[in-house]
């Protein structure tokens, strides 16, 4: 049986009390997800040896998630990824978004504020309401944003978004895994297998070009596992532009059905994390730039190093509004937006490398 408690995890600096929701299984697996940006704030998991091990980067305190610069564990949007130039048509109207990323407009504000979260049977759920005009996006977009554990060691985020106007949107959750644990090291070592063939291709500025690549004979090949480390400085001007992976991989089937699309595992603890989503395509992202996070340092005093987490962020691909081949990311009025995203957790003893 799940068991859930709430307790408080302090303050915002304005004043804004936080809660941490903890939910536990009977296996010891629990997951604590707080207010503050419905963030994932610790997942941890028995090791092979049976020691409890957190295996996601974050902050110990609310100053940590208004300070840092990473999203750590952050429910993201109103669209995650970039937008180019902070700009889209829509409906024949011109858009202009907020421009939190040189020149383009990166994932959004709804990681930096407090919601309200209600216990619900076995799992935990926020409201989310963001305001018309709000960094530029038309239409109120009212969200229901779902947390829960099963007794199968796997959690299940689930998305439900409506608009009182035609808008955009591309809702994921931006949590970094490692599954070493909490002790400074980075990623490297794990290995790694994606359902992907093939992936969109950026310039320099991380904004897609609009091609649609294989990754056969690429370093974003990870159809075979393979180390994360194995070709992450290769020679090539995807990984040199974004100093590592940070790339949109296209996943099959992309018709909607839940999937499993990605499985990492770590050889020091035997922990082994599979993904499946909804979504048409995942941002692997290697923790390229943790250590240049302004925080001084994460949980239990630990300083992140560079690759010192990966993420898997189902998604649709970044950009798509202005890339009509690409799958829409328009929600029109009265339309119902549904995700589904599940990180599981499992355990083997014997690590075949």
């Amino acid at each position: 049986m799940i068991q859930i408690i709430s307790q408080p995890f302090g303050s915002t600096k304005n004043g804004q009390a936080v809660a941490r929701y903890t939910m536990t299984n009977s296996s010891g697996m629990s997951v604590s997800v707080i207010s503050y940006g419905c963030a994932v704030q610790s997942i941890i998991v028995p090791d092979r040896n049976g020691k409890p091990r957190d295996v996601v980067p974050g902050y110990d305190s609310v100053a940590g998630y208004e300070n840092g610069t990473c999203y750590f564990g952050a429910f993201v949007g109103r669209c995650a990824n970039r937008i180019g130039e902070a700009r889209f048509s829509l409906n024949g109207n011109t858009i202009e978004l907020e421009k939190n990323d040189g020149e383009n407009h990166l994932h959004g504000i709804l990681a930096k504020r407090v919601y309200d979260g209600t216990i619900d049977h076995d799992s935990v759920m926020f409201r989310v309401v963001s305001p018309p005009e709000e960094e530029g996006y038309p239409g109120t977009l009212s969200v229901k944003l779902r947390y829960r554990l099963t007794e199968e060691n796997a959690l299940e985020i689930s998305y439900e978004a409506s608009s009182d106007e035609d808008t955009v949107v591309n809702l994921t959750n931006h949590s970094y895994f490692n599954l070493n644990g909490q002790d400074g090291s980075d990623i490297l070592s794990h290995y790694a297998r994606i359902d992907a063939d093939r992936f969109t291709e950026i310039n320099k500025n991380m904004i897609p070009t609009g091609r649609i690549l294989p990754v056969e004979d690429t370093p974003l090949d990870f159809r075979q596992e393979k180390a994360i480390g194995t070709d992450i400085f290769s020679e090539n001007q995807q990984i040199e532009f974004t100093s590592g992976y940070d790339h949109n991989l296209i996943l099959k089937p992309d018709d909607g059905t839940l999937k499993e699309f990605a499985r990492v595992k770590s050889e020091k603890t035997g922990i082994v994390l599979s993904a499946s989503t909804t979504e048409p395509a995942v941002q692997f992202y290697t923790g390229n730039c943790i250590h240049e996070d302004p925080v001084p340092h994460g949980k239990n005093g630990v300083r992140y190093p560079r690759f010192g987490g990966f993420c898997l962020e189902a998604q649709h691909y970044p950009d798509a509004v202005n890339h009509p081949h690409f799958p829409s990311t328009v929600l029109k009025k009265g339309e119902i937006y549904r995700q589904k995203t599940i990180y599981r957790f499992a355990v083997i003893q014997d690590m075949p490398y």
